[in-house]
């Protein structure tokens, strides 16, 4: 266990300072869905019917899961931008040559990424009351339990990404092509329902949709969600998934791949 466990804690902790460190990141990832979430919502409050939620209920609160999907989307991703300066650096390449296995490697990495988001979309969560969204113990527990299954399977993806990549303007491109489409086509931005059926079919295939839908049930507790049981399932299944992709990306590269 020390094995793993020390390895580990050394690599979260360096995730943990590097990122509050660079205050413009901590600033960019939770300030930029802030001013998505209060730009579209406030504009489109009046003309869009929340799916799912109380009379009264606009597009302001439709956004908000959203919008902390968004949150914990910008950390988890960005935060493996560090994958690609620690090759740079040769920190990574380092690291490799330790006695020290790619289980803990990808654990550390993953976990450093998984809490920032996390943390941020705690943040983000202490604004629900303000529209009216009143939480209980136990939505509040099932709201922190999906948002750490989603960022960590967030950060799983992104070290997948990041993991082969050489530069970071290349990580960036893969984001706006794949990672921005992801999202959009989640149901954060727009349900389903009135969508094309190819696109309605997309979005169900689509991970993060899950995610999206299991943290909208938290959201509003009180309603009768059918679709609960299999959002968490999905969910869970996403995060495990990236984990084991992660550590089989991990454990097929040598140092010599890394140079």
């Amino acid at each position: 266990m020390n094995a793993l466990a020390l390895p580990t804690l050394t690599l979260w902790q360096r995730e943990m300072v590097r990122f509050f460190r660079q205050r413009d990141r901590v600033v960019g990832a939770l300030a930029t869905p802030i001013v998505f979430w209060l730009l579209l919502g406030l504009g489109l409050g009046k003309s869009f019917k929340a799916l799912n939620a109380p009379e009264g209920h606009g597009y302001l609160e439709y956004f908000y899961a959203g919008t902390l999907v968004m949150i914990l989307l910008f950390t988890a991703i960005f935060s493996t931008i560090s994958v690609i300066e620690d090759r740079r650096e040769g920190f990574l390449q380092a690291v490799l040559v330790a006695p020290v296995g790619r289980l803990a490697i990808v654990l550390g990495k993953i976990l450093g990424g998984t809490v920032l988001a996390f943390v941020q979309g705690l943040v983000f969560l202490a604004l629900a009351p303000l529209l009216g969204l009143h939480l209980t113990v136990v939505s509040l527990a099932w709201l922190v339990a999906v948002m750490f299954l989603v960022s960590f399977a967030l950060t799983g993806l992104g070290f997948v990404i990041a993991w082969r990549m050489e530069s970071t303007q290349g990580f960036h491109a893969i984001m706006n092509l794949f990672l921005i489409p992801l999202w959009l086509l989640s149901g954060a931005v727009f349900p389903s329902t009135g969508a094309p059926a190819w696109l309605g079919w997309v979005m169900r295939i689509n991970p993060l949709t899950y995610g999206v839908t299991a943290l909208r049930e938290g959201l509003y507790w009180e309603l009768p969600h059918p679709d609960a049981s299999l959002a968490l399932v999905v969910t869970t299944l996403f995060a495990i998934v990236m984990f084991a992709l992660s550590l089989a990306a991990a454990q097929r590269t040598t140092r010599g791949d890394l140079q």
